[in-house]
């Protein structure tokens, strides 16, 4: 038989899809609440447990044996607005998981029953010197919230440093010395590393929200492991997790991509199946370039597309166009890069290009 056929026969044979968990789990045997959980997980991990499908759920039971371990799902803040709160200026010990709205008390943020009545500031293109408006009606939050949308432009958002200084002068400036109603408010669950997994496995009933404060996520022993939601304010053990690829936000050749991740991790990312694909989609989005390289080449002697792993392309992802046709060897080597942005999709460009890259510590 031809070297060359037997070599992509062989090939083809060894092809499987690979159903590889892309975090490592640590179980931390400290009671903390959630948000101390959360602050212990990102200084020694990654961040508190992420689960994008049943393959990390099964993986991440084998190292719990006992009930009420946190994982990184929680009701997370937001603003009126819509915007995702990145900016955060609670004071110590808050948020302590047992409220939904947030007020403003001597420049920092406490939690508060969105039920309670107080003042509250608006935003508002009324007031061309502060765009800042205080309503001094006294209105549970929904109300306030109303209010400011029907006559002004919605409840404050505070989105960094300089807009809590410019509002504290504000209240100082109109002598407000009660907390007021800020537009933060706890919405939807979300995941502490802001994946967005949709995976959830919640036991029968779940999550119910108990007395109205249940706003974090325990995986239950005695519910075969399943998840509940409790009050946020613990305290329980809880489970890390560690990723396994690392966006290199450097731009550099695939030769010099390739060499880095072998310095500084393991290799270059190789992606056997759907599952490690949705993981380096995830990983892309924070690129500075249009384009991220792959551990993926082609072999220009049998005109085929191999994974550094060794590993011929089984699970295809390629953009139209690419990696079906053959590539011309003699003008240029080609390697293969997945788009950070659009349907993040597979390309072959020339080796020489500069580009972000992903490496991974996966052995």
């Amino acid at each position: 038989m031809d070297r060359t056929l037997y070599v992509v026969l062989l090939l083809i044979a060894l092809c499987s899809v690979s159903e590889c968990v892309q975090r490592q789990y640590h179980f931390i045997n400290v009671l903390k609440n959630w948000t101390e959980a959360q602050r212990y997980c990102r200084e020694n991990y990654t961040d508190l447990a992420t689960v994008d499908n049943m393959n990390d759920m099964n993986e991440l039971k084998k190292s719990v044996n006992v009930g009420g371990v946190w994982i990184g799902l929680q009701k997370t803040w937001q603003w009126s607005s819509g915007e995702p709160a990145l900016y955060l200026n609670w004071a110590n010990g808050q948020p302590v998981g047992g409220q939904s709205c947030a007020v403003m008390r001597n420049g920092q943020w406490h939690e508060e029953r969105c039920s309670e009545s107080l003042t509250f500031i608006c935003s508002s293109s009324n007031n061309m010197s502060t765009g800042l408006v205080f309503v001094n009606q006294m209105m549970n939050w929904r109300e306030a919230q109303s209010y400011c949308r029907q006559n002004h432009i919605d409840l404050v958002s505070v989105r960094n440093q300089n807009e809590s200084q410019q509002i504290q002068k504000f209240i100082n400036y109109s002598h407000i010395s009660n907390d007021v109603w800020i537009g933060l408010f706890r919405d939807s669950w979300q995941w502490s590393d802001q994946s967005n997994s949709s995976f959830r496995d919640w036991r029968s009933g779940e999550p119910n929200n108990d007395g109205g404060n249940e706003n974090c996520a325990v995986i239950e022993w005695a519910a075969q492991r399943q998840w509940n939601d409790i009050s946020c304010s613990g305290p329980c053990l809880f489970v890390c997790h560690e990723d396994k690829l690392f966006l290199i936000k450097e731009n550099r050749t695939w030769s010099e991509a390739l060499r880095y991740c072998r310095q500084n991790h393991v290799d270059l990312v190789s992606v056997h199946s759907v599952e490690m694909q949705r993981e380096v989609m995830n990983v892309v989005k924070g690129a500075s370039t249009a384009e991220v390289w792959l551990g993926l080449h082609n072999y220009c002697i049998m005109n085929m597309w191999i994974w550094l792993s060794g590993e011929i392309v089984c699970y295809q992802n390629w953009a139209p166009g690419n990696g079906t046709t053959p590539e011309n060897c003699s003008l240029e080597k080609r390697k293969g890069a997945v788009q950070s942005g659009g349907d993040q999709r597979w390309i072959s460009l020339p080796e020489c290009h500069k580009l972000n890259f992903i490496c991974t510590n996966d052995e």
